[in-house]
C-alpha cells in the first residue's frame, strides 16, 4: 500500500507539472517578444528580423519588438540571451557564426552554444559567391589556382574580419585547391567588398545578394558559387563542386533561438509562428528580392544542422589555426 500511496504521488505531481506547463504554453504570449539581433540597424540579420518580425508578431498576437545588440561577432547578443530567463519571451536571430563558429574561434568564450540555449525554428540560408577584381586578370577558378600556384602567398583575399564566414570560406576553398593566399581582414562586409572593387585586393568570398549588382554591372569576376546547386541569376557560373574542388558548402543560415530549457509548448507555438511567416507569399518575394532562402524545419533539425556545422568548421578552423580576439 506504501508504494502505490508513493506512486500515486509521483503520478499526481507530474499530472499538475504538466498542467503547469501546458497552461504557460496556451497563455504564451501575453506581452511583447523581444527578438535581439546581433547586428547593427542596416545590416542583412536586422533587414529579416524587421521583415520578419511583424508577420510573427501578427501571428503570435503580440508585437515582435527588434532590438540591436551587435559587436564582438555576435558575443554581446548571444551573452545577453544565453542569461535570460527562459520564458519566450527574449529570443535572438542568431546566425551561424554565433553558434557553430564562436566556440572554436575564441578561446574564452562568455557562453556555451552547445547548452545554453533553446533552438526554436530555422529562418532562411544565403548562398555565398567567390569573386575577384578586375584588375587581378583572373576570370577562373582554375586561373586563380594557376596564378596562385606561381607566386605562393600573393595574391589577396579580403574578408569581414577574421573568423567572419567571409574569411573561413576563402580560407576553405585555398585549402581545397591547395593554394596559399594572404588574408586582408576588414571591419564589415561593405569595406572588404569596396577594397575588391577598387582593386586594392584581389578576391572575396560575400554573401550573393551583396556581391550580385557589382557583377552585373560588370565590376567584379565571378569565379564560383559557394551552394549546392547554381545561382538562378547567374546560370553560367559554377559551384565549387563543379568547377572541380570538393569543398563543404559555407552555411549562411539565420535561426530563432531563446535561452535553455524553454517550455516546448512555448517552442512549438514560435516555431509555428516563424514557419507561417516565411510561407507568407508576399515574404517569400521580399527574400528572393534579396537572395535569401527559406528555411522550412523544425526546431530539431536546425539544431542538428548546427552541431554538423560545428564539427566540420570546427575542426577546419583548427587545422587551419584560426583564431579571433
Amino acid at each position: 500500500m506504501q508504494w502505490e500511496r508513493r506512486f500515486l504521488g509521483a503520478l499526481c505531481g507530474a499530472a499538475m507539472l504538466w498542467s503547469a506547463q501546458a497552461g504557460a504554453a496556451d497563455a504564451f504570449p501575453d506581452r511583447p517578444v523581444r527578438l535581439i539581433v546581433p547586428q547593427s540597424a542596416g545590416s542583412g540579420g536586422d533587414v529579416v528580423a524587421r521583415l520578419l518580425g511583424e508577420k510573427i508578431g501578427a501571428s503570435l498576437g503580440q508585437p515582435v519588438v527588434i532590438e540591436n545588440r551587435p559587436g564582438a561577432n555576435g558575443i554581446i547578443a548571444a551573452s545577453f540571451v544565453a542569461k535570460a530567463p527562459a520564458d519566450g519571451y527574449t529570443l535572438m536571430l542568431a546566425g551561424v557564426s554565433q553558434m557553430s563558429f564562436n566556440p572554436r574561434l575564441y578561446k574564452s568564450l562568455a557562453y556555451q552554444a552547445d547548452k545554453d540555449f533553446t533552438y526554436i525554428s530555422p529562418v532562411v540560408d544565403t548562398p555565398f559567391l567567390l569573386v575577384a577584381s578586375k584588375s587581378s586578370g583572373i576570370k577562373s577558378l582554375k586561373e586563380l589556382q594557376t596564378a596562385a600556384k606561381a607566386k605562393p602567398g600573393t595574391l589577396s583575399f579580403a574578408s569581414a574580419g577574421a573568423g567572419n564566414s567571409t574569411h573561413l570560406s576563402t580560407e576553405m576553398i585555398a585549402e581545397a585547391a591547395g593554394i596559399k593566399l594572404m588574408h586582408v581582414p576588414f571591419k564589415g562586409s561593405g569595406p572588404a567588398l569596396n577594397a575588391v572593387l577598387g582593386g586594392q585586393v584581389d578576391l572575396m568570398t560575400s554573401v550573393l545578394g551583396a556581391a550580385l549588382p557589382q557583377v552585373a554591372a560588370g565590376n567584379l569576376v565571378p569565379l564560383a558559387v559557394l551552394a549546392d546547386s547554381r545561382a538562378p541569376d547567374l546560370p553560367d557560373v559554377p559551384t565549387l563542386r563543379e568547377a572541380g574542388l570538393q569543398a563543404p558548402v559555407m552555411p549562411g543560415w539565420f535561426a530563432v533561438v531563446g535561452p535553455a530549457a524553454m517550455d516546448g509548448g512555448v517552442v512549438s507555438r514560435l516555431n509555428a509562428a516563424v514557419q507561417a511567416s516565411l510561407a507568407d507569399k508576399a515574404i517569400q518575394e521580399r527574400l528572393r528580392a534579396l537572395y535569401l532562402v527559406p528555411i522550412p524545419g523544425t526546431a530539431q533539425g536546425i539544431a542538428q544542422r548546427a552541431a554538423t556545422d560545428a564539427e566540420v568548421w570546427g575542426a577546419f578552423i583548427q587545422r587551419a589555426g584560426v583564431q579571433a580576439e
